[in-house]
């Protein structure tokens, strides 16, 4: 009584006369995309990764709730951001490293190959040596090594996810390194790579971040895109946006009706909502996107109305 089910990628249909809203369950334009996470291990972060055992409130002290476990604040954005992104991982797994380690600050700690499913078994207690200085290009380094090494197994694209709180000291060989990665991806040596830039606190050097995210290559457009964040506690969140945001920026696509005529066309970017209207009678629509063809059969019109009344 209409209702389809949504088939992928889409997951979830909603018709209301003319009037259709589809929602997409992943991002079909993505294929073989490889992420990879890296964290801030520099000095500064030394009370973020610190772990802490809350104290019970009365009242839970009177219901006799077992004690809390230890907890620090840069675990519970890892494992968020690690479960959010392993779905739009071509494997479920991703690369998580510490970054700015050793007393150089110049070390990388690799964790290793995480899964999404299996977050809440990971801690992140941070590196074994926090660093002295924070020196971003030996981890980009090590991501883009990283992802030749995927490309042979199937990664047509990689993006890493930053997580920065401090000033970087190494911000003109940054430009430098990522001057030469957009060369490497104009001409086909690398796959097409997004770096997402998150910056924590206020010790942020905001004007630093801005000068790396916009530069502009040729061919190849930007490889950096950067927000700050108050608190430690809203970097997950963020991140999902921007990831959201910069990765849908595929071939975009084409939505037709059942007979082929175009309802709609996305040209940069496929949203994750999509909504147009179909032709009266319509059975179905399809989406389009890299050559792939997507056909979602449609819910009928009546009762559609007085099904949501219920519902809602």
């Amino acid at each position: 009584m209409g209702h389809e089910k949504p088939i992928e990628p889409f997951s979830d249909l909603h018709r209301e006369g003319d009037r259709v809203r589809a929602v997409l369950l992943h991002d079909p334009t993505v294929e073989g995309l490889d992420m990879a996470i890296y964290m801030d291990a520099s000095g500064s972060m030394k009370e973020e990764y610190k772990y802490e055992t809350k104290p019970r409130t009365f009242l839970e002290w009177i219901r006799g709730a077992p004690l809390k476990e230890p907890a620090n604040q840069v675990e519970p954005q890892v494992r968020w951001m690690l479960e959010y992104l392993a779905t739009k991982d071509r494997n479920g797994l991703l690369r998580v490293a510490y970054w700015a380690s050793g007393t150089n600050g110049r070390q990388v700690e690799v964790v290793g190959e995480l899964k999404g499913t299996d977050v809440n078994q990971y801690k992140f207690p941070g590196a074994k040596q926090l660093g002295g200085y924070t020196y971003l290009e030996p981890a980009l380094r090590d991501y883009v090594k990283y992802l030749e090494e995927q490309v042979k197994v199937g990664a047509k694209r990689g993006c890493a996810i930053v997580v920065t709180d401090g000033r970087l000291h190494d911000a003109e060989a940054v430009e430098r390194f990522s001057a030469e990665v957009a060369k490497k991806i104009a001409t086909g040596r690398l796959p097409r790579i997004n770096f997402v830039l998150v910056g924590v606190g206020d010790d942020i050097d905001e004007e630093q971040l801005e000068h790396i995210a916009h530069q502009e290559h040729a061919g190849v457009g930007h490889l950096w895109c950067h927000r700050i964040a108050k608190e430690i506690t809203q970097v997950a969140e963020l991140v999902a946006v921007l990831v959201d945001e910069t990765m849908t920026v595929a071939a975009g696509g084409t939505i037709y009706d059942d007979k082929g005529k175009v309802l709609k066309t996305y040209e940069g970017r496929l949203p994750a909502v999509l909504e147009f209207d179909v032709p009266e009678g319509a059975k179905s629509f399809t989406l389009e996107v890299h050559g792939k063809r997507y056909t979602q059969p449609l819910p009928d019109e009546e009762h559609h109305e007085d099904e949501d009344e219920d519902h809602h």
